[in-house]
């Protein structure tokens, strides 16, 4: 239950060294990260497909469903994946998946035995917690972005420093 980058990084590490990962995508659209680009993955005669590497990179060695959480079908289906899970990794802002039922609170009595992992960017308490986190704002927002680009020019976006280097610990403790 995690999008763009924190959380399919936690999985990513969890897949590679032997986990069973279901990654749970919006029904009609996916994660955001399917078609951002550039580079596309290659169609066999060459040509850019429209499928992201960065995508297939961070998500390789999971499998993937589409299942809308919100609606009662689907919740049931959910219901039934968390009897046979053993972690549960979700990177929404603090209170999202409460909303529907399916946060820490709610999980903790009915699956005693299920791990949860959630990771805000900016905690789950603070003056921040309830925003967004997003590589560019948090480059911008610590100065990281100043150190790129040149001095006259508009500022570019390095490495996903922020975003990488924050989420080493979560899959150490799932």
């Amino acid at each position: 239950m995690s999008r763009i980058l924190a959380g399919p990084f936690c999985t990513q590490i969890l897949a590679d060294l032997g986990a069973q990962i279901i990654k749970i995508e919006r029904p009609g659209v996916g994660d955001d990260t399917r078609y951002f680009a550039p580079p596309y993955l290659r169609n066999p005669d060459g040509s850019d497909s429209k499928e992201s590497a960065y995508f297939n990179a961070i998500n390789r060695n999971k499998r993937s469903i589409t299942l809308d959480y919100t609606k009662p079908q689907g919740e049931k289906i959910l219901l039934k994946l968390m009897e046979r899970s053993d972690v549960l990794v979700e990177n929404f802002k603090p209170g999202t998946l409460q909303k529907y039922g399916f946060g820490y609170e709610s999980l903790k009595e009915r699956f005693p035995g299920l791990v949860y992992c959630s990771m805000s960017g900016f905690g789950h308490t603070g003056p921040f917690s309830h925003k967004p986190a997003y590589d560019a704002m948090i480059q911008g927002m610590s100065g990281i972005m100043s150190l790129t680009g040149e001095p006259e020019a508009e500022r570019a976006l390095g490495k996903r420093l922020p975003g990488h280097e924050r989420h080493h610990e979560p899959h150490r403790r799932a």
